[in-house]
């Protein structure tokens, strides 16, 4: 059957304006880092992307890397481009990034304008596409003159190859420091995109204030802390969870028995407000309009669902945010 889109898939969904540029983005956007890969089911990976897009999430973000294996989730977005999406791609903001490993040899990974330029070529022909939407350079290369990386950016997009461009994993020294030179090149810093949760709060000192300073809007990562801030964690460390498999990002060492107690503290607050934690995590970066856009992952359509029900509320009281504060500083 031929995909059509939802004719209401505007009316509920929230979208910010990234910094001071021209650009919305949904207030949530969905994430293609895990579950949308070659080792992944096809018809799944379709399903959470076209639900997406009738929940009025219009922002799908990727990398060069993304899968597994590497590539597989930008050939995935370009099957169901192809397949579905192609009458809706002016509708679409798509992304992806390059910095970390891809291929052999000494052009394979980091900052330099050659990785950067090939590594886009080869994203674009992965989803078919003339050009991406926003462009990243996915983490700052030590041995790299920032110089080099910025003009490789203002390149990309005077070649048509991407509109905007963003920076993701860079500090906020380093992201003055890149943003100045893309300044001075005409080609405006658009969104930086670091991890940000209740969890993990770096931005605050002193990254938020720099992309204020530019212009440029944030599109947190990980705003559920790998899943901590879901209902996964309230009663325990399940055997089935991240936690307790051999993931790289989360083990049962980071999940102490005070961390559980903080956990369980907010599903507390959560219930009051009428959310699931997970809702109350999302509405929490959101607040006070400091970040654009919180990027979500999903196994299947029903999380996708639940975390775009979290903009029914996003209000806190100042009550809340004493309690939340109170409890996160244990």
């Amino acid at each position: 059957m031929v995909y059509q889109a939802s004719a209401t898939r505007y009316a509920e969904m929230k979208y910010n304006r990234s910094g001071r540029s021209g650009l919305k983005l949904p207030a949530i956007s969905l994430g293609m880092w895990h579950n949308f890969g070659g080792l992944d089911l096809h018809e799944n990976g379709r399903a959470m992307l076209l639900r997406s897009f009738d929940l009025g999430i219009t922002h799908f973000d990727l990398a060069n890397n993304y899968g597994p294996p590497p590539g597989s989730a930008e050939e995935l977005m370009g099957r169901v481009l192809k397949s579905d999406l192609a009458a809706y791609r002016d509708e679409l903001i798509i992304s992806t990034k390059a910095g970390y490993y891809m291929w052999e040899g000494p052009y394979g990974e980091w900052g330099s304008r050659k990785y950067l330029i090939s590594s886009l070529d080869q994203s674009l022909k992965r989803m078919g596409l003339e050009y991406v939407d926003i462009f990243y350079s996915h983490r700052p290369d030590p041995n790299t003159p920032f110089e080099e990386t910025m003009q490789a950016l203002d390149s990309i997009v005077r070649s048509g190859k991407a509109l905007y461009v963003g920076l993701s994993n860079y500090t906020a020294e380093q992201t003055k420091e890149a943003a100045s030179i893309l300044k001075s090149l005409g080609t405006p810093l658009l969104i930086h995109q670091p991890s940000y949760s209740m969890f993990n709060r770096w931005i605050e000192d002193g990254l938020q204030d720099v992309l204020d300073d530019f212009g440029a809007g944030s599109i947190a990562f990980c705003p559920l802390a790998q899943g901590l801030l879901t209902n996964k964690y309230v009663s325990g460390i399940p055997t089935d969870s991240r936690a307790a498999g051999k993931s790289a990002f989360l083990n049962t060492k980071d999940i102490t028995e005070e961390k559980l107690n903080q956990i369980r503290q907010l599903n507390e607050i959560a219930v009051s407000r009428g959310q699931s934690l997970a809702q109350m995590a999302l509405a929490w970066v959101l607040r006070g309009g400091r970040v654009t856009s919180a990027l979500i992952g999903a196994s299947r359509v029903s999380q996708i669902e639940e975390n775009v029900a979290a903009l029914k509320n996003l209000e806190f009281s100042s009550e809340e945010l004493d309690r939340i504060e109170k409890i996160l500083k244990k």
